[in-house]
């Protein structure tokens, strides 16, 4: 009974964890978020900015509307990569190119909650607590490595709010998000 006790003593006492964080994600039932993306691109002088929607159902599609400046859709769904902008529609599989489907993966298994997966291709940094929280993924994988140098994802209560990928050309991306209200 004291070694039950001083083991539940000794977890309260490490805080939040990122196995918790996990737990957390994995409860997500997925639904639609705003997000405002800013892309920095070192031939431009200022970041490109757009702004639309994305849709997240568990465990493995994802659609992003984009609004602003011009209407896109890409949606991921399994291994399929669909973009359709300007009255053209492009589809392509991902399953050949290992290395994009693991950077793509990178969200998509943050949002389920799966750490195992995760950890097949990064190194996970964590810190923070329930509340305010941030992940790093480092690729462990040198074609990975190519494309990205990290993803930081951040966010609290179980929710992720940001995410920021710098690439391995120094260019990056910071997506910030807000639930939408459930109709």
């Amino acid at each position: 009974m004291a070694a039950l006790l001083l083991g539940l003593a000794t977890s309260a006492l490490a805080g939040y964890d990122i196995d918790q964080l996990m737990v957390d994600l994995a409860q997500n039932k997925g639904g639609r978020v705003r997000f405002v993306e800013k892309r920095h691109v070192a031939v431009l002088d200022k970041p490109v900015q757009s702004s639309g929607e994305m849709i997240y159902s568990p465990p493995d599609r994802l659609e992003k509307q984009t609004f602003l400046p011009k209407p896109e859709t890409m949606v991921l769904d399994k291994d399929v990569l669909s973009v359709e902008r300007d009255k053209r529609k492009f589809t392509v599989s991902l399953s050949s190119r290992p290395d994009v489907l693991a950077f793509v993966d990178s969200i998509r298994n943050t949002l389920a909650g799966n750490r195992t997966a995760l950890e097949q291709h990064y190194n996970l940094k964590f810190q923070g607590d329930r509340g305010r929280w941030v992940l790093i993924l480092s690729p462990s994988e040198p074609g990975i490595a190519a494309l990205l140098q990290r993803v930081t994802v951040s966010g609290g209560k179980g929710q992720v709010r940001n995410i920021e990928y710098l690439q391995a050309d120094g260019d990056r991306s910071e997506i910030a998000i807000e639930p939408l209200e459930a109709p």
